[in-house]
Formats: C-alpha cells, sequence, structure tokens
C-alpha cells in the first residue's frame, strides 16, 4: 500500500511521556516471537503497578483475552479489559484522563488523534525498529507532528461488496451498478437494487465520500507530503453542488437508490438475506455476509465523476493516556506484546479487518478478499486527523440527510452547509 501522510501540528507532552519514550526505545527487535516469549521487565510490578486498565469494545475485546493473559504470566500485571460504547468511548476517554479516572490505554481509530492531542490525554509510543514492521500507511496515519502516538493493528477502507449469484459482473460506474440492480428487482431476484446503512440524523458522509472525490470535491486540500491543510475547505468546490444534486437524485424524492430509512443493521440484514446484489461496507460486514452463505465479490468503487472514487482510510490502533499511573508496564503491554504477529492475527480473526503488521497482512491476503480491500486502500486518502475536521462531520451529515430525504434545494442547502463549517473553523 502506498504511504499515506496525516497532517501534524505541535504539541508538548507532559513530562510522564518523556520518560515512557525513553522506556520504550529498548522496545525495538523482530515480532515472530508469541507474546509469551517477551523479554518483559521483571520489576514492573514491583512498584505497586499490579493492574492496568483497557477501554476496549465488545468485537475485540475477545481478541485481547490471551494476549491479556500472557502479560500477566509474564509480569504479574493483570489486564483488565473494559467494554465501552464506541459511540461514547472517545469523548468519555477525553473527559476522564485529566481527573485519573480514566484508562491506562484504548483501543480507537487513528482520527480521534488530533483531539486527544490538542486534549493532552495522550502519550507518544517509540517503536523502534518494529515500526519498519507494519504497513507505512499505518504508521504515518498514526503520527503526528513527528510523534508516533499509537500502535496500529489494522488499515481499513470500504468497497463495493457484490452478491455474484445476482450480479455476475463488476461494474465500472455507479450508473452502471444502479442499472444492473434494478435489473435484478425488476426481475423479482431481490428487494433493493443497492444498499448502503444511512444514520437517521447524519446519513453517512463517510461511505458517500467516494462518490464525491469522483467529482473532485474533497473535504480538505493536501500538501505535497499528502497531510492535510484545515485552512483550505474544498466542500465548496463548483461540483460540490453537482454532487448535492446527485444526492437528491439518487434519494428519497428521486430514483430511491439512497433510502434514508435503510441504517447500517438494516442494510447489512438485507444483504444477507439475498435482498439486494450490492452493499457498499467494509470488511467488518465480510464474515456475516459469508456465514450466511452469500457468494461474494469486492469490487472497485465505482465512479460518479470522471477523477479516481478514492474511500477513506482508516487505521485503528493502541493509545496510552498521558496520565497512566502505569506508564512502564502499559508501555511494555503495547510496543511488546500488542505488536506481535499473535495480537495482530486475533485480532484480524474477530474484526475481518486488515492487519497493520505487514506479516500479519501477507497472511490474511491470502484470502482474495482481504487482497482486494488492500488494493482499493493502496488508492484511498486518510482520514483527516486534523481537529478541525471535527467541525466538519455534524454539518455535512445533516445536509447529506436532507439532500437525500429531498427536503432542501441543493445549491441552497450545501452552500449554506460549507459556509457554517468554514465559521466553526474559524472559530476555533
Amino acid at each position: 500500500m502506498k504511504v499515506l501522510k496525516t497532517s501534524r501540528r505541535a504539541f508538548a507532552t507532559a513530562a510522564v511521556s518523556v520518560a515512557v519514550m525513553a522506556m520504550t526505545a529498548c522496545g525495538s527487535g523482530s515480532n515472530d516471537a508469541s507474546p509469551g516469549e517477551s523479554s518483559a521487565p521483571s520489576d514492573l510490578a514491583e512498584g505497586g503497578s499490579t493492574t492496568l486498565t483497557m477501554w476496549v469494545d465488545a468485537e475485540r475485546a475477545p481478541a485481547l483475552e490471551e494476549i491479556a493473559a500472557s502479560f500477566k504470566e509474564d509480569t504479574g500485571i493483570q489486564v483488565d479489559l473494559a467494554v465501552k460504547d464506541f459511540a461514547a468511548v472517545r469523548d468519555d476517554f477525553i473527559t476522564q484522563v485529566p481527573t485519573g479516572n480514566g484508562p491506562d490505554l484504548i483501543v480507537g481509530p487513528h482520527d480521534w488523534i488530533g483531539t486527544f492531542i490538542e486534549n493532552g490525554v495522550v502519550a507518544p509510543i517509540e517503536l523502534g525498529d518494529k515500526a519498519a514492521e507494519f504497513q507505512e500507511s499505518a504508521i504515518q496515519a498514526m503520527s503526528y507532528n513527528g510523534n508516533l502516538y499509537g500502535v496500529p493493528y489494522a488499515v481499513e477502507n470500504i468497497a463495493l461488496l457484490r452478491n455474484t449469484d445476482l450480479v455476475g459482473e463488476p461494474a465500472a460506474t455507479f450508473a452502471e451498478v444502479i442499472e444492473n440492480g434494478q435489473a435484478v428487482v425488476e426481475a423479482g431476484d431481490a428487494e433493493f437494487p443497492f444498499l448502503v446503512g444511512l444514520d437517521p440524523k447524519q446519513a453517512d458522509p463517510y461511505h458517500m465520500y467516494p462518490f464525491q472525490t469522483s467529482m473532485g470535491v474533497p473535504v480538505f486540500a493536501q500538501n505535497d507530503d499528502g497531510s492535510y491543510d484545515p485552512t483550505k475547505l474544498l466542500l465548496g468546490e463548483p461540483n460540490g453542488v453537482e454532487f448535492a444534486k446527485k444526492l437528491v437524485e439518487w434519494g428519497d424524492s428521486g430514483m430511491g437508490i439512497l433510502n434514508s430509512n435503510i441504517t447500517g443493521d438494516i442494510a447489512k440484514e438485507k444483504f444477507i438475506a439475498g435482498e439486494s446484489p450490492y452493499f457498499l461496507t467494509g470488511p467488518w460486514n465480510v464474515p456475516a455476509a459469508q456465514e450466511a452463505g452469500i457468494n461474494l465479490a469486492i469490487d472497485p468503487l465505482p465512479t460518479v465523476g470522471d477523477q479516481p472514487a478514492q474511500p477513506f482510510i482508516g487505521v485503528n490502533g493502541f493509545f496510552i493516556s498521558s496520565q497512566s499511573s502505569n506508564a512502564l508496564a502499559a508501555n511494555e503491554f503495547a510496543v511488546n506484546y500488542l505488536t506481535t504477529e499473535a495480537a495482530q492475527d486475533a485480532l484480524f480473526s474477530v474484526g475481518g479487518r486488515p492487519p497493520a503488521l505487514t506479516a500479519s497482512f501477507e497472511k490474511a491476503a491470502s484470502d482474495p478478499i482481504v487482497a482486494a480491500f488492500g488494493e482499493i486502500g493502496a488508492n484511498g486518502v486518510p482520514m483527516p486527523a486534523v481537529p478541525e475536521m471535527q467541525a466538519v462531520w455534524a454539518d455535512w451529515g445533516a445536509t447529506e440527510l436532507a439532500l437525500i430525504k429531498g427536503t432542501v434545494e441543493p445549491e441552497e442547502a450545501w452552500t449554506t452547509m460549507v459556509a457554517n463549517i468554514e465559521q466553526k473553523i474559524a472559530a476555533g
């Protein structure tokens, strides 16, 4: 996969972070060993650090249990895996860390980094030679202002899932996807020509982004090195309004290709029931489709305009609290246990997301589905991690939902959205 670079801003870390970086410099080495074979310092528990707390979601927790057990066996330190609601965990982390009540580690996507750094709640991590054992895109996404802030474990992006029993060949354009899907519905073989999950309040700009980029409308300008320039919002590019018109055309008041009543759960349910030939989604929904017996193909993202359809790239990883009272133990667990093939393989097995560790990805890519997602992701762009992105999502999503519902006029709605976002970014 090509190198994808994120925007960076300066941040002065707490004194504990400096000590952490010094300690983790000894973490370089090979990932060939299993967690139990790591040469963990024998004195980690002697200072009273007998427990680490990690906030995780329900999906990842089972994959981490064996790694946590190995760490306890080696060091005597318990890792408590506290399952949290993914929708609220980022804000809870930002609130709790300064009080000393937050966890030692947290699992999350790379685009949280800018906000984490702005709030001073995460510490840098030094992987040493181990950094070279990860996909470069994953390391770059987890980096900010020249420092690495997370141990990556998965690189993910969306693609177009196709039920090959309903449509036999891939389509190059979204117009062809629509035509194929409508033909299947008219033949009585499916209920929906195309499926994508939409949030009832925010639609889904993330899933719509490849269509938007294909029309030449990125979110922010990018510098020569691939980093984002948040001072240059490009949602107002001329084709932005044309994209808004497409959402109306495809939506509830138009062709009904985009259905505002179809949530992510409903889209998944209908696709695995064989009720649509297409499902725009990520690797996280592949296992369920396979278990349901759907014969799958992973198609490149179809174009709408004259440019490539570029999805957002997301990198998931592990972050260490800047206020952890167990910083040395937390770094030992992150650097020498969560970076192993055993850990990365286990996380892939439960989530289906292509691993960030190159050795694990190469094994996973023997599956053509994983390889296809990787190829599509190689042409994607990183999800902006700059704090300014937080000023974009709400207006962007609400406007797209209104357009899909057909309750607003495209030019006025899109222009107002851009002005509102620019005002929020300027207000800081």
